[in-house]
């Protein structure tokens, strides 16, 4: 086996790192000292050099003037994203650009992928349904009417909905099947109401009252709502994976230069034991990272459908992010919580990364409810 990435992964994650090293996590406001929303938008000067650096074409074919790479090479970026907390929309973007190029039409393809590869047009998802613990798809109704679709009911949560273009939004259908529409933000009958982040960012709560859109931007294939929920959980997971890897860092940084008794902390056993117990978090995640990913590159088959790679991915992201970062403030002291340092917007974000798109805890049952339904012998 060889788990090497290829050149052209390489290549996207060494342009990632350039684009990405003059961002400053610290560059808006702290969630912590802000009652409302850190900003107003998102930092469209970094999204548009991530286009001038065809990062935002990373995924898309070359028939619409992309590199055609995988979702390993997305996961590759945004985990170099979010070692800076870059503010962007490119998780959601680009994975509901990949979702119109596997699972739309060539009409809905051609008018929507070559403007998203050159930053004209971001997207977004609703994918968390009413509450944020049941399933997305079942939030809203779509019935169809003629050339067109109908659509009623609320999506909370949705990433910068008041920045996005379009908003991608899962429903049920009267016969139970799964569909996913395009609907353009200022649609007549859409409504946003302003929502804040954990991590402090601008989201939205989108109700659709009789919103009548075009069948062309409806996706109404088998599975495309359910593989477009598994690669944005999957690009959670590599947000939390950078994110982790990143606080790690400052950690050891840190503990290497703050002296007690005379000595470095991280010399003292029960600081290393710590440090040596998130890296080993880091590792795990690491490896159910590039498993589900590989998973949903390839569409490979295995004793369980790839959500089941994906949930694992999700339990360890989650856990994972979580014990780094209570760590990191524990090993940090008083330090860590002050607002002048950075360590507490990652904790921000670490809380918010954990709990998107499920818990451990909820992916741990739908893992269960997976090994029920498909026994390994």
């Amino acid at each position: 086996m060889d788990f090497t990435f290829t050149e052209e992964q390489q290549a996207a994650v060494e342009a990632a790192k350039a684009v990405f090293s003059g961002v400053a996590p610290d560059q808006v406001p702290s969630p912590a000292l802000t009652p409302g929303a850190v900003a107003e938008d998102f930092d469209r000067p970094l999204w548009a050099r991530l286009a001038g650096s065809d990062l935002l074409s990373l995924v898309l074919a070359p028939e619409h003037d992309g590199a055609g790479l995988d979702p390993v090479a997305l996961c590759l970026v945004l985990r170099e994203a979010a070692k800076v907390l870059a503010r962007v929309p490119l998780l959601d973007t680009s994975a509901v650009a990949m979702a119109v190029q596997a699972y739309g039409s060539a009409e809905l393809a051609a008018e929507i992928l070559p403007r998203v590869g050159r930053g004209e047009l971001v997207l977004t998802a609703g994918a968390n349904g009413r509450t944020g613990h049941d399933p997305a798809e079942l939030a809203v109704t779509a019935q169809q009417d003629g050339d067109s679709w109908l659509l009623d009911g609320v999506q909370t949560g949705v990433p910068w909905a008041q920045s996005a273009d379009r908003i991608a939004v899962p429903a049920h259908t009267g016969t139970g099947r799964a569909v996913l529409a395009l609907v353009p933000r200022d649609h007549a009958g859409v409504t946003l109401a302003d929502q804040v982040s954990t991590s402090g960012e601008r989201f939205a709560e989108v109700r659709l009252d009789a919103v009548r859109i075009t069948a062309h931007q409806v996706i109404d294939a088998e599975g495309g709502w359910e593989w477009l929920r598994d690669l944005l959980t999957t690009g959670t997971c590599a947000l939390a994976l950078g994110l982790g890897e990143r606080v790690l860092a400052m950690t050891s940084d840190y503990t290497g230069k703050r002296e007690q008794f005379g000595f470095p902390v991280a010399t003292f056993q029960a600081v290393a034991v710590q440090a040596a117990d998130r890296y080993i978090d880091l590792r795990a995640m690491e490896v159910t990272l590039w498993q589900a990913a590989w998973r949903l590159a390839l569409g490979s088959h295995g004793a369980l459908p790839v959500t089941g790679d994906v949930a694992v991915a999700k339990i360890w992201a989650s856990d994972g992010v979580r014990r780094v970062v209570q760590t990191a403030q524990h090993l940090h002291g008083g330090f860590g919580a002050d607002t002048d340092y950075p360590l507490h917007r990652y904790h921000a974000w670490a809380k918010q990364i954990e709990l998107s798109l499920g818990p451990a805890a909820a992916h741990e049952e739908a893992l269960g409810d997976l090994l029920a339904a498909h026994p390994l012998s």
